[in-house]
């Protein structure tokens, strides 16, 4: 008797790999038939362990699963080229393995020929999966890989601010369209007009029929469209596993990428930070995995802040501690995830608003709006105005 296809987790960052393990472990809590379908699976291309990362538990000692690991699961890590992005990633791959998960390691882009041998890999898995579970609706790549799924139960996993504006653009039929892109010209143009027939197929399958369920399993506060599921995602899992921290005297700044995404001009983005770590005497930055080595030397040298590039989703880093009292951040998803993970230690998460006149020439005429109801929406936080950044 063959046994049932496993569910089937498409992940390319380190935050959709932590919320398929919330997931996961909300799964296994709350419904424990709901994973265990087939036996574990062989992993195959996981990269090692890095050294020094143990079990999850960290410091605070290890703790077994609640609900059993879920061996109906197998996780697709299709890794980005960046090193940051890369190196989390590995992290969170040896945390998956720790709690009993297979993990394929698949090398989807970096080289004409990866992209074509990792959708050879993949198309038999996919054609036999009946829960495919995703992170990124807007990725190309995921796109491409749902036109061979058949599965009638299809997960979109938290990926954080854009999960808001999928559900929105879901619910008015619109485009998947992230909402920091100002619309295509030149090549770029060219390239969504050849890749539309595969990105209306992708949101056909991510759309609730009869035979097809959608679930979304977020922290960001949304609304159901008719037919999808909605899920909370409360952090269990990185509550369970990490902490409680110890808490630092200091304030601690979190990062965004907002200027390498082209959404904010970097000299208004600089005074910003340089006015919040005086004003809040702030001793530590948390950089975004997408921040640049230039932008962050320039951040040191005229904040004076210690930059931190986490080894781990910020969400884990913050629970596993020490941690300042209080931690500042701009609009975006940690906003939404800390006061999870942190609930019950006393920290205090502050947001700071974005200024208009911080934005861009090539900012989406949707971005202003799209900021101010990330913050709008965070619960549990206290809201700052937006610093003021002076003359630049």
């Amino acid at each position: 008797m063959t046994s049932p296809a496993p569910t089937l987790a498409l992940v390319e960052s380190p935050v959709q790999l932590l919320n398929v393990l919330e997931w996961a472990y909300a799964g296994a809590a709350g419904c424990p038939g709901l994973l265990s379908t087939v036996p574990p699976q062989p992993t195959r291309g996981t990269p090692r362990r890095p050294a020094g990362a143990g079990r999850a538990g960290g410091a605070a000692g290890t703790r077994e699963p609640v609900g059993g690991p879920g061996p109906g699961l197998r996780i697709v890590v299709l890794p980005p080229v960046d090193p940051m992005s890369r190196g989390q990633l590995r992290r969170m791959a040896a945390l998956a393995l720790d709690e009993g998960y297979p993990v394929d390691w698949q090398e989807a882009r970096g080289g004409a020929a990866a992209p074509l041998k990792a959708l050879g890999s993949l198309a038999g898995a996919l054609r036999r999966a009946p829960r495919i579970v995703i992170g990124d609706p807007f990725s190309r790549y995921v796109q491409l890989l749902l036109t061979l799924a058949r599965a009638r139960d299809i997960v979109v996993v938290d990926d954080g601010t854009a999960t808001m504006e999928f559900v929105a653009q879901l619910a008015r039929g619109d485009r998947l369209v992230r909402w920091h892109r100002s619309g295509g010209r030149g090549l770029r143009g060219a390239r969504d007009l050849v890749y539309a027939p595969v990105a209306a197929s992708a949101r056909r399958r991510l759309t609730p029929k009869a035979r097809r369920r959608v679930e979304v399993f977020t922290a960001m506060p949304v609304d159901a469209p008719d037919g999808i599921t909605i899920q909370v995602n409360d952090f269990a899992w990185t509550r369970s596993r990490f902490g409680p921290p110890r808490l630092t005297k200091g304030t601690d700044l979190v990062g965004t990428s907002l200027v390498e995404t082209g959404v904010v001009e970097p000299a208004r983005y600089l005074e910003a930070v340089r006015t919040l770590a005086r004003t809040h005497a702030a001793t530590r930055y948390f950089a975004h995995r997408r921040e640049s080595a230039e932008k962050l030397r320039r951040l040191s040298a005229e904040t004076g802040l210690e930059i931190v590039r986490p080894d781990l989703p910020l969400e884990l880093i913050a629970r596993r501690g020490p941690v300042g009292r209080t931690i500042l951040s701009f609009p975006s998803t940690v906003v939404h995830t800390l006061p999870h993970a942190l609930a019950g230690t006393g920290v205090t998460v502050a947001v700071c608003d974005i200024d208009p006149a911080w934005l861009t020439e090539r900012a989406s005429p949707r971005a202003q709006s799209f900021l101010a109801g990330v913050t709008d929406t965070a619960r549990d936080v206290e809201r700052l105005a937006a610093a003021p950044a002076g003359s630049v």
